[in-house]
């Protein structure tokens, strides 16, 4: 029989399966390390922050005042609290009379105490002593001044803070915030332009401020005290002046 002798093949040999493990093992880390390249300066981007104010000035709409009526000293609870009533009503109805509606007079404060006298020592009980305290609102700052002269013609004896605000405020707010973040993008554009970049998307965003209260009107309680002359005469000057609504905004850019 005839043997006829074949060349051996190398394809499946050691050697060659090693050398093509070799390449594609190679092949893979080059292709992984390229791609690193690509991608790291986008998972390091540059950000830059800035901030910015917007402000709207507008007139105030309402006045918070704050008055009462404090008893001194009576022989009794039942006497002190009958006398608050009696004060406090009149006092409720003659601001009503000046339109001011029931939903805006509200109690802040109301106290009963014993008063006592001490005498070498001793504590001797002489009466009690109510006091009520009203926060109220009005709406027609034209009628601030009338509704003080009312309350204290009515027997208000003493008068806190006097405040001014904006009822809703909450549209001002917002052309506040939109004056805030069309600065603040005019500023990111303009340092992304210093820095040699462009404006990426934006990946931060913060927002602070309101509108503050002016210093209040303080009434001095001496000139008003038990409804006095200034208070029987005409309505107290009460100026409301302006309102700032401040809205701060902060906000973080990419740059590429």
């Amino acid at each position: 029989m005839d043997h006829t002798s074949t060349p051996t093949s190398t394809i499946g040999s050691p050697a060659t399966w090693a050398l093509i493990l070799a390449v594609i093992i190679g092949g893979i880390f080059y292709v992984y390390g390229k791609r690193m390249e690509i991608r790291a300066p986008q998972e390091n981007p540059v950000v830059i922050s800035v901030s910015a104010e917007g402000k709207v000035t507008a007139p105030p709409d309402i006045a918070m005042l704050n008055f009462g009526v404090q008893t001194g000293r009576q022989p009794t609870a039942k006497a002190a609290i009958a006398l608050i009533t009696k004060n406090m009503t009149s006092v409720v109805d003659a601001v009503k009379k000046q339109g001011v509606e029931q939903k805006d007079i509200v109690t802040e404060q109301f106290w009963l105490n014993p008063v006592y006298d001490y005498v070498r020592g001793s504590q001797i009980p002489r009466g009690f002593e109510a006091s009520q305290t009203l926060n109220v609102k009005v709406r027609d700052l034209d009628k601030t001044g009338d509704v003080l002269t009312a309350a204290t013609s009515a027997g208000a004896n003493q008068v806190g803070n006097i405040s001014f605000g904006i009822d809703n405020p909450d549209d001002l707010r917002a052309q506040a915030r939109e004056k805030a973040i069309e600065k603040a993008e005019a500023k990111a554009e303009v340092l992304a332009d210093n820095l040699g970049m462009s404006l990426g998307k934006l990946t931060g965003f913060s927002e602070g401020g309101d509108y503050p209260m002016p210093r209040p009107y303080l009434m001095e309680k001496a000139n008003i005290a038990l409804g006095g002359d200034m208070a029987a005469d005409a309505g107290v000057p009460v100026p409301s002046g302006e309102q700032n609504i401040v809205i701060t905004v902060n906000m973080s850019y990419e740059l590429r």
